[in-house]
Order: C-alpha cells, then structure tokens, then sequence
C-alpha cells in the first residue's frame, strides 16, 4: 500500500502533506500503518529512498529538523502510522477561532522517530451525519470529501447535511526506525 510515498521527513522524521491525508477518507477505526525499508541514503542530499512491501520505491526528503538523520542505515525498516483524525468542536462557520497547532514528540533512544500532531480548523460543509457512530462525512473547500468521528454525539444536534460549519479536528502520526 502506497499512503505515504510523497511525503517530507520533517522534525519527528515525517511530516505529511495536508493534501495527501485529506483525500482519504477517515473513518471510526481508520489507523493506517506502513512498513517500508530503506534501500539507499543520499546524506549530502539529505534523500533516503524506501521501498514498501509491493516494492514501490520512493525518495523522500529528510529536513534539516531531522536531529537522527546520521542514524539511518540501509536496511532500517521505517513503520509510519497514521491515527484517524477526531472532531473536537463543530460550530456554525465563521464562530470557531482558528486552531492551527503541531506538536513535535520526539522518541527517546539513537534511532529517528517519534509523533507529530496536528490541530486544524477549517469551514466546511456537511454531506452527511451518522449520529450512531458519532461521525460526519464533510467536503473541504478544495472539494475533498473527509469523514471524520466526532468526540460527542451532542455536538452533532442541531446540524443537517448541506449546513456550512467550522469544525476543529486533531490528526497525528507516528513514525519509528529498527
């Protein structure tokens, strides 16, 4: 499975681009994870190459916030995993103050990893609501249609499908190296 073939290593060792986690769906129980091995590391370039598990390559470039980057060896087996994201809040649009936090954990020990953590605000409109799960299905400004679980039921009364609202949601990944 390719989920995160285009991404750039940033602080914990990765930091997604927003785009490539809105266009997939999140749903209750949504945790991805991915193992991939590095095959090649171009220190000067700061650029390891991986390979997952169909044996798709990719480069994928390592910042400079990557304190461990020397730790990295040919071979290392790279786990990326993804955990769904949760609403927080959801509020008629234009009432929620924008959040837009990132929280950096590194993991203890030689080898690069660790969590980032990201709080998002953003207005966007409800295709759908699931009062069982709790959940809501919305589309983005940029037309990326996103199910999201939400934290508590009540903060779904009150709100139909087509209603432009202001959600808060938090994402988070977590990255090792063996």
């Amino acid at each position: 499975m390719k989920i995160i073939m285009h991404a750039t290593l940033v602080a914990a060792l990765l930091a997604v681009p927003a785009t490539a986690l809105a266009q997939q769906p999140v749903t209750k129980s949504a945790t991805v994870t991915a193992t991939f091995t590095i095959t090649a590391i171009n220190k000067s370039a700061r650029i390891v190459t991986l390979k997952d598990s169909h044996g798709l390559y990719d480069d994928v470039y390592c910042g400079p916030d990557v304190q461990r980057f020397d730790a990295l060896k040919v071979g290392d087996k790279v786990t990326f995993t993804y955990h769904e994201s949760l609403v927080t809040a959801i509020a008629k649009a234009g009432s929620l103050k924008p959040a837009q936090a990132a929280a950096i954990t590194r993991s203890a020990g030689t080898a690069p990893g660790g969590t980032i953590s990201q709080q998002m605000t953003a207005t966007v409109t409800i295709e759908a609501i699931d009062a069982k799960v709790p959940s809501v299905t919305i589309k983005t400004g940029e037309g990326h249609s996103m199910a999201f679980q939400i934290e508590n039921a009540k903060n779904l009364e009150g709100y139909k499908v087509g209603d432009k609202v202001d959600i808060t949601y938090t994402q988070a990944l977590a990255v090792s190296v063996k």
